[in-house]
């Protein structure tokens, strides 16, 4: 799937994301009409490059499983899931990397997902987040758990008005999102970001046992002055800097409920320009779907069966290289 001006997959219970341009303008669903998802869907063995707003795009859909892919040169983002609550969505073991975004999430809530995937040598890692453009706001409850985020600060890549560069994961407007057992390293602006949009509270996110290494800001938490944000905590991290300063102490797991969270800011770093999406560079081969000349029809079950957290360990530096072109530190 490459080489397309809006995306290399969509998968939609929208009538207005399917005939319109999804993400920007008429493709939202912004009226008072109640949401129409699709109910199940499998995305597998996809190779997206090349695409001029999203690789893999999931939109006003539920119950469903976006792995074993590759998405590059994303001008928006590689992967992305929005719109959806409850998703009852898995992306895993993936990989996404030259995109403006590995993996994006906005207004993606309650049992979503995102596991042991290499979103390595994007602009910005992965980010979840509530945006009034979509319904379904805000964004909560969300498991990033397992992935390896590096290097997310390439210049051959395209660039988005918005200028984000240099950051492993962002969490903005987000709530009750568990983010666990990541390998988040080699990132000039910032490990981990939590803020907010001006009116979208920002409340009880947990940043547990994740490594943090090589990072400028390892976590990072700034928000608008007159924001509600309270019960966000830290514990068990591998951490050597955060703004504001000693987090992992003021900020332990579990906090009083009510606790407001502390903000601060740092200099962030200038982002460099980037390049159209249809220069960014091709992938490797890809896996091909397993005996896919006879394995028949594939059956996508009503519901996907979710991860088991417990299982989830922290990433080898060297997960899905197989299958990748930028290298981890």
């Amino acid at each position: 799937m490459r080489n397309n001006t809006q995306n290399g997959v969509l998968i939609t219970g929208s009538a207005k994301a399917a005939a319109g341009l999804p993400g920007s303008g008429d493709g939202y669903d912004t009226g008072d009409e109640p949401v129409s998802f699709l109910k199940s869907f499998l995305v597998s063995h996809v190779t997206a490059t090349r695409n001029g707003l999203y690789g893999i795009y999931a939109f006003s859909a539920q119950n469903g499983v976006i792995a074993h892919s590759y998405a590059s040169g994303g001008a928006d983002s590689g992967i992305y899931v929005g719109q959806c609550k409850p998703c009852n969505i898995v992306v895993r073991d993936n990989v996404a990397e030259l995109n403006v975004v590995g993996y994006e999430g906005t207004n993606a809530s309650e049992d979503m997902y995102v596991v042991r995937n290499r979103l390595v040598g994007n602009r910005v890692g992965l980010t979840t987040n509530s945006n009034h453009q979509e319904k379904l706001l805000p964004q909560r409850g969300s498991v990033i758990a397992g992935n390896l985020i590096a290097a997310n600060q390439q210049a051959a890549t395209p660039q988005q008005a918005d200028g984000g560069w240099g950051v492993g994961i962002g969490i903005d407007g987000g709530s009750d999102n568990q983010v666990f057992r990541n390998r988040v390293a080699d990132h000039r602006n910032a490990g981990l970001v939590l803020t907010a949009t001006a009116d979208i509270t920002t409340l009880a996110n947990r940043i547990t046992d994740n490594t943090f290494t090589d990072n400028a800001v390892d976590v990072g938490w700034t928000f608008p002055t007159a924001t509600p944000r309270r019960d966000n905590c830290l514990r068990g991290n591998e951490l050597r800097k955060t703004v504001p300063a000693r987090l992992a102490t003021t900020a332990s797991c579990p906090v009083p409920a009510g606790t407001s969270s502390p903000t601060g800011t740092w200099p962030a770093p200038t982002a460099p320009g980037g390049m159209p999406f249809t220069e960014a560079a091709a992938p490797a081969p890809q896996p091909q779907f397993p005996d896919a000349a006879t394995a028949g029809a594939t059956t996508v079950p009503p519901v996907p069966a979710l991860p088991k957290t417990a299982d989830i360990p922290l990433p080898p530096v060297s997960l899905l290289a197989a299958n990748a072109r930028v290298r981890a530190c």
